[in-house]
């Protein structure tokens, strides 16, 4: 595709990107008129533009912008999967990306959306063709796995170059299997799951397992069986 992207370069240069301690989403400070925030993570927020919409722009905070290259040999390596968004081009301060549509499973679960098992199974074919690419599949949560057309597709892949299993999918697959039924179709409300959220990055200092951070959580929430 040609560069019809760079016609949001001026936009997005009156956008700063500012990370926060305590691995809270980053602050996001100007803006211009025609560009809008799509997405925010810890390290970066995600921005579209009416003069080139079928592009996603990961701007970076400043001082997490040594990750950038890193995210974009990610995407290289992927090479053009269904699971994945395509990168376009790299540029000091940001990732050109394809805009994908569809709600985040945290979107699905604050509007009542169903998600079938479907989702959940590409999520773990994606992930064995990651491993198939050289690459360790980590950090993939609700806010990184969108809903699109009965499908999953995973927007973030930076953290596939580090080592080691962070759970998070484990644990959220197990989530599914055993409790989601309960949930199935009602909308969430935000408070809860952000408190969940906060919960499961302080599990370690309160819980001696993720067994038992089920039932605390099973037992302090109106998800009954």
């Amino acid at each position: 595709m040609k560069n019809d992207w760079e016609s949001a370069r001026e936009s997005l240069s009156k956008v700063k990107v500012v990370s926060n301690p305590k691995n809270e989403p980053v602050t996001i400070f100007g803006g211009s008129e025609g560009l809008r925030c799509v997405g925010v993570g810890t390290d970066a927020a995600v921005f579209q533009s009416v003069l080139a919409p079928s592009y996603a722009f990961k701007v970076y905070a400043e001082d997490k912008a040594s990750k950038i290259k890193t995210e974009a040999g990610v995407y290289e390596l992927l090479e053009e999967s269904p699971y994945f968004s395509r990168c376009f081009a790299v540029t000091e301060h940001y990732l050109v990306l394809s805009y994908e549509e569809g709600p985040t499973l945290f979107d699905c679960l604050l509007q009542g959306i169903h998600i079938p098992q479907q989702v959940i199974d590409d999520v773990e074919e994606a992930r064995e063709y990651v491993r198939e690419r050289g690459l360790n599949p980590r950090d993939i949560h609700l806010k990184n796995i969108l809903f699109q057309d009965g499908r999953a597709r995973i927007i973030d892949v930076s953290e596939y170059v580090l080592p080691g299993d962070d759970l998070r999918w484990e644990h959220l697959k197990n989530a599914y299997d055993e409790y989601y039924h309960l949930m199935d179709g009602r909308p969430v409300p935000f408070w809860l799951l952000e408190t969940i959220r906060k919960w499961y990055h302080q599990r370690r200092s309160y819980f001696s397992s993720f067994e038992e951070f089920k039932r605390f959580v099973l037992k302090y929430t109106t998800f009954k069986r």
